[in-house]
């Protein structure tokens, strides 16, 4: 297994919430590693302070936007296309629960549209960058990298008839089901993309010590408060890996969990439910 992988001075990395957490210590492992990291995140606070703390490590670009608003996603896809003619890893790690039902400005659900929608839209706007990456790159070398969470089997079957549960909202089957569309998504994404030199994986961070709690109920931060966390830098590392090394660059549409391939749910393998989501995500967009 591949766990050291070589610098690059010439690879580009896309990484979504990066201002702190998982996402900010992927994007200093990668800025140490002579990448050219675009980063991404909301708080403008946070990101100000990331921002200082990762270019001290190397060439960091960092864009601010609310992905719960598919205008901001829109717009940091183009501000990343004026960095950069190519992108050779997307790791799609923004997202998050909140405590309740909330809307966006386009009348989106928060946790469906920050945690689906936007790495869905996001993905298909820099597609060309990652297409050009795979033009240049050996076959597999280019990869999209989803987050998603051990939470996705908590969810039998995606909410058809109400995908965003605007009808019978909770928060936390919200977020599970958007954590299952993350490996949906990557199932798809990856058939799409295998032919073009492009792969998709998706990994299950744990239980992780950040902020991933702090906007979700008080039983879920109790309930983060009580666990045994690890550090943002453990998920890191494995996000490194699935970016860099040989054995994770074929067969795409897997999930990973510290260095290691793990079954997801026979619900999150289902083909039919993949592309029937792929058609639904555009079919949602297209009316924002």
């Amino acid at each position: 297994m591949s766990r050291n992988p070589e610098p690059s001075q010439d690879r580009v990395v896309v990484v979504t919430g990066a201002s702190s957490g998982i996402g900010k210590a992927s994007a200093a492992s990668f800025a140490r590693m002579g990448w050219h990291v675009i980063a991404t995140g909301r708080d403008p606070v946070r990101c100000d302070a990331a921002e200082a703390e990762l270019r001290v490590l190397g060439r960091v670009d960092f864009l601010r936007g609310d992905f719960a608003e598919m205008a901001d996603v829109r717009r940091v896809a183009g501000e990343i296309a004026a960095l950069t003619d190519r992108v050779h890893v997307l790791v799609n790690n923004a997202g998050g629960i909140r405590n309740g039902l909330y809307l966006s400005s386009e009348g989106l659900e928060a946790t469906f549209a920050a945690n689906h929608l936007a790495p869905f839209l996001l993905t298909r706007e820099l597609l060309p960058l990652l297409e050009r990456g795979a033009q240049e790159s050996p076959p597999g070398t280019v990869r999209v990298i989803a987050v998603s969470s051990l939470a996705h089997e908590q969810t039998k079957a995606m909410h058809w008839d109400d995908l965003m549960m605007l009808d019978d909202f909770a928060a936390g089957p919200a977020y599970c089901q958007a954590k299952l569309a993350n490996l949906l998504f990557t199932h798809e994404l990856d058939r799409r993309l295998s032919d073009k030199g492009i792969t998709a994986q998706a990994m299950h961070p744990g239980k992780v010590g950040s902020n991933f709690s702090n906007h979700g109920e008080s039983s879920l931060q109790a309930y983060m408060a009580s666990q045994d966390l690890i550090a943002p830098e453990d998920p890191a590392r494995t996000i490194v890996w699935l970016a860099t090394a040989p054995e994770t660059g074929t067969n795409g549409g897997r999930y990973f969990h510290d260095l290691a391939e793990i079954p997801a749910a026979p619900q999150a393998r289902d083909a039919n439910a993949a592309a029937r989501l792929w058609e639904e995500s555009e079919r949602i967009l297209s009316r924002v």
